[in-house]
């Protein structure tokens, strides 16, 4: 008995976990949108347009910040997630959709984060990205390709700031939300279930 009910709050846990994903995914989302206006994803722009919604834009400073806090918390809650999902049990073929909506978006969070470091064209971002770049190119087979791909060729220019920039805004971010939205209607489904299973009993 004290197992099955250290199962169900478990599970009560990762629904409530997965709608704090949600709400920071959608906090990461809005915030990046209103960034976008202000943001300029050039070499020469990119760096100054940060600053200038740091320091000119009113609450631009705050919008930012929530922008950086939201898109690491979001990793956390998500790593957090599987763990609780693995300890309530919920590896089970019924929670498939559940599992794999949730690891592919703790990915999409990372890679959020991952393209990311480059936008602000700062020497910290220039340079992590450049060892990652090393590391891209060293994949079998595809490494040199995926490497040309996202920084378009050449060297680390305004090109490649555009380049992981639509990929941070209009593929990743929205798979994310897919995937939030996706991954809290899967759990939502196994509460009511459990919830039938409980009542017939």
């Amino acid at each position: 008995m004290e197992n099955t009910r250290f199962d169900r709050i478990l599970r009560r846990l990762a629904t409530t976990l997965s709608v704090v994903i949600l709400t920071l995914c959608l906090i990461y989302v809005s915030t990046g949108v209103l960034l976008s206006f202000y943001y300029e994803p050039t070499a020469g722009g990119a760096y100054e347009s940060l600053k200038m919604i740091s320091t000119q834009v009113p609450y631009g400073w705050l919008f930012l910040r929530a922008h950086d806090v939201a898109g690491n918390a979001v990793i956390a809650i998500a790593l957090v997630q599987i763990v609780v999902m693995f300890l309530g049990r919920q590896y089970r073929k019924s929670w498939l959709t559940a599992w794999i909506s949730g690891i592919l978006f703790t990915l999409s969070a990372i890679a959020l984060n991952w393209t990311a470091m480059i936008l602000g064209w700062d020497q910290e971002g220039y340079w992590r990205f450049s060892i990652e770049l090393g590391n891209i190119e060293a994949i079998p087979l595809i490494g040199g390709q995926l490497r040309d791909i996202l920084i378009g060729g050449g060297a680390i220019s305004s090109v490649t700031i555009q380049h992981l920039y639509s990929i941070h805004n209009y593929i990743i971010a929205v798979a994310a939300i897919i995937l939030a939205v996706v991954h809290l209607l899967a759990l939502l489904w196994q509460e009511k279930e459990m919830y039938q299973e409980v009542i017939s009993h």
